[in-house]
C-alpha cells in the first residue's frame, strides 16, 4: 500500500474501497463541489472520530463551504497554494501516508484532478478528558493527571514547559494498530547518545500491536529478569515536566494515561511531585520514613521468622514470654503462619483491586480486619503475626512508586524462605544478594543506586536530593541525567 495518490479520482476511490472492504465505521463519501461544472471530491473518514462534515464549527465542514462558491480550477490552485488556510491542513502525496492519517482520527480529502490527499484534523477519536490523579495523589501541587490521549498528554507537558527547545517526535509502533508515541526531551540537556539508544530499542522490534506503555516498557528494558522498574512510570504532568528538565526523556503512547520516563534510579522511585513544593524539613523527614518503610517491606516478616526459630536469645525475656504464650495452640511453624497471613492479605489486596468502586477499597479494610481476627481466634496465627503482616502491608504501601514495591513484595518471599531455612545469616545474605543485583543493575547506563554509588560523576551533587533534601536555593544543579555542561538550573541574583 505505497501507491502515489492518482490524479483520477476514480481510481483513488476503488483503492480506498477494496482497502476498507467490510469497514462499516469508516464513511466513503462522495461528492461534487464548486460552481458549474462541478468538481468530483471524496472525504474519507472514521464515523466517530469526524465531526459532523455539515456543520460550520467544524475544520471539514468549513472547507467544503469555502468550495461551494469556487471554480474547479480555483479549487486546484487554492488547495496548492495553501489548503484553504485551514488549520493543520497537510498534503499527502500517498496512498499509504493517507490511509495512515484517516485510521489516525483525521478527515483526508480527495479532489478529482489533484495528484494529493488533503489531511483535516478534526476531533479524533473519543477518549477521557483531563481527570484528577489516582495512583499518585500529592498534598500540594497540580492535580491533573495524564488522559489515554498522546496529543493531549504532550500538550499537558507544554503547558508547564513554554520551550521550544522541548522537541516531541512522534512515530508509530506497531505494525497492526499503528499506536502512536510521542518522544519529548529538552535539547541542549539530554545527551544525544541516550535519545539515539531508546530510538534504537524502539526500532528493534516489530509487533502487531501496542495497547499500552507497558508493552514497550518490557520489550525496551535491558536486564529482562529483574524485578525491578527499568524506567519510571507517572501519570502526573508536572512530574513529567520536571523529568524533561532535568534532561530526562518523557516517552509517551496513545491508549495510555501513563508516561515513562528514562532513565532512572532507585532514588527516584522514592521522590514525589510535592516533594519540591513543601519546606525540605518536612520532606527529608517523609523521605527517611519511606526508605524505612521499603526496608521494613523486604526485611520484617523475615526477621521474626529467623528470630523466633533461630535467635529467641537475642530478645528480652518478658518479649519471647509474651511470643510464646500468643503461639499455644497454633498448629503451624512460624513460616507457614506468617506465609499463610502474607498470602491471604495478597488475596484481600487483588480482590480490592479487581471488586468495582467503593466495594475494592472496602473488602481491602473490612476483610483484613475480619480475616486477621477470625484467624487468632481459630489459632490459625497468633496476634503478633498479624501485626507483622499489617506492618509489612503498610510499609509497602508508604512507597510512592507502585512498580517498586511491587517489586519489593516479590522480594519479601524469597527473604522469609531465606530465614526459614537459615536464620539471620540468610537475611543478610538476601540482603547480600540484593545489593549486588542493584549495584550492577543500569538504567541507559545511568548507575541504578546513583546518587548512593558513583556520586562523583556529578560532583556529588545529585546526594542533596536523596535520602534528604536539600533546602532549595541549594538546588542548583541539574542531576546526573543531564549534559554536563548544562546543570546550572538556578542562579540567585
Amino acid at each position: 500500500m505505497s501507491d502515489n495518490v492518482s490524479t483520477r479520482l476514480s481510481d483513488n476511490e476503488t483503492k480506498i474501497k477494496a482497502w476498507c472492504e467490510n469497514c462499516d465505521d469508516i464513511i466513503i463519501r462522495p461528492m461534487c463541489l464548486g460552481l458549474p461544472p462541478k468538481v468530483d471530491c471524496l472525504a474519507v473518514f472514521i464515523e466517530v472520530a469526524v465531526s459532523n462534515m455539515l456543520l460550520e464549527e467544524s475544520m471539514i465542514g468549513r472547507l467544503l463551504i469555502q468550495m461551494q462558491e469556487m471554480s474547479p480550477d480555483e479549487i486546484r490552485r487554492t488547495v496548492n497554494e495553501d489548503g484553504l488556510g485551514i488549520t493543520d491542513a497537510k498534503e499527502l502525496a500517498t496512498m499509504e501516508e493517507a490511509m495512515a492519517a484517516m485510521l489516525a482520527g483525521n478527515a483526508i480529502f480527495f479532489i478529482d484532478g489533484y495528484d494529493k490527499a488533503l489531511k483535516v484534523s478534526s476531533k479524533g477519536y473519543p477518549g477521557m478528558g483531563v481527570s484528577k490523579s489516582e495512583s499518585e495523589k500529592v498534598l500540594r501541587g497540580s492535580k491533573e493527571a495524564f488522559t489515554e490521549s498522546v496529543k493531549l498528554n504532550a500538550a499537558l507537558v507544554r503547558k508547564r514547559v513554554r520551550d521550544t527547545t522541548m522537541k516531541i517526535k512522534e512515530r508509530p509502533i506497531g505494525k497492526r494498530s499503528n499506536t502512536m508515541t510521542a518522544i519529548i526531551y529538552m535539547e541542549g540537556l539530554v545527551y544525544p547518545d541516550l535519545l539515539e539508544a531508546m530510538e534504537q530499542k524502539l526500532d528493534s522490534f516489530e509487533i502487531d500491536g501496542i495497547m499500552d506503555s507497558g508493552v514497550i516498557e518490557q520489550l525496551t528494558e535491558d536486564t529482562w529478569y529483574s524485578p525491578f522498574p527499568q524506567y519510571q512510570t507517572t501519570e502526573r504532568p508536572d512530574k513529567a515536566a520536571m523529568a524533561v528538565l532535568d534532561g530526562r526523556v518523557v516517552l509517551l503512547s496513545d491508549n495510555s494515561p501513563e508516561a515513562l520516563i528514562l532513565p532512572t534510579t532507585i532514588n527516584s522511585f522514592f521522590q514525589t511531585s510535592d516533594d519540591y513544593y513543601r519546606h525540605f524539613g518536612i520532606v527529608s523527614f517523609l523521605r527517611i520514613i519511606r526508605f524505612v518503610a521499603a526496608f521494613l517491606a523486604v526485611s520484617l516478616p523475615g526477621l521474626y521468622v529467623a528470630v523466633t526459630n533461630y535467635h529467641t536469645q537475642i530478645l528480652p525475656t518478658n518479649l519471647i514470654l509474651s511470643l510464646a504464650e500468643a503461639r499455644q495452640g497454633v498448629p503451624f511453624p512460624s513460616v507457614i503462619e506468617v506465609l499463610l497471613l502474607e498470602l491471604s492479605f495478597e488475596l484481600l489486596r487483588e480482590a480490592g483491586v479487581r471488586m468495582p468502586g467503593p466495594i475494592g477499597n472496602t473488602i481491602g479494610i473490612v476483610g483484613g480486619l475480619i480475616i486477621g481476627q477470625a484467624a487468632v481466634s481459630a489459632n490459625l496465627v497468633s496476634p503478633i503475626v498479624v501485626v507483622i503482616v499489617a506492618l509489612t502491608a503498610l510499609s509497602s504501601f508508604s512507597i510512592p512508586n507502585e512498580e517498586l514495591s511491587e517489586a519489593l513484595r516479590l522480594i519479601k518471599y524469597a527473604m522469609i524462605l531465606g530465614s526459614a531455612f537459615f536464620g539471620i545469616l540468610g537475611l543478610v545474605l538476601g540482603w547480600f544478594v540484593l545489593l549486588t543485583h542493584l549495584s550492577a543493575l543500569k538504567s541507559y547506563n545511568i548507575p541504578y543506586l546513583m546518587p548512593f554509588v558513583a556520586a562523583d560523576i556529578n560532583q556529588g551533587m545529585d546526594k542533596k536530593d536523596a535520602l534528604v533534601r536539600a533546602p532549595l536555593d541549594r538546588l542548583k544543579s541539574r542531576p546526573v541525567f543531564a549534559r554536563r555542561q548544562s546543570r546550572t538550573r538556578l542562579k540567585i541574583k
